[in-house]
């Protein structure tokens, strides 16, 4: 299986269970592998066959934008179903943090695999 991916999309938005989330935006990093097969995308050399992974961008920005979750769990639920939308693509993997969030550490968040 050939995998397609988006490597550190940082994006605004909300989301958090504290008060103090609630009402700003904050950074969430996201990095998505989306898993498909190629094969023909390379023989025609046409992004008709391909999963454009631009457009894929400005969807998943979009959809944390205009959010608002309280947890990460649950945005990267939401982003996997938008991944899986596209018909080629069979298995995604998607990691959302949130960077400086928790003192002492680069970054917290969740993995999930659909």
């Amino acid at each position: 299986m050939d995998e397609i991916f988006i490597k550190d999309l940082l994006v605004q938005g909300v989301i958090g269970i504290h008060d103090w989330e609630r009402t700003q935006t904050q950074n969430i990093l996201v990095n998505i592998r989306m898993f498909t097969d190629t094969r023909q995308a390379a023989k025609s050399d046409d992004i008709a066959d391909c999963i454009d992974y631009g457009e894929m961008t400005r969807k998943i920005q979009t959809l944390i934008e205009k959010s608002s979750h309280f947890t990460v769990e649950a945005l990267a639920e939401d982003i996997a179903i938008n991944c899986l939308y596209h018909p080629s693509v069979k298995k995604v993997v998607v990691r959302v943090e949130k960077p400086g969030v928790v003192k002492g550490t680069a970054s917290v968040g969740v993995q999930i695999e659909r």
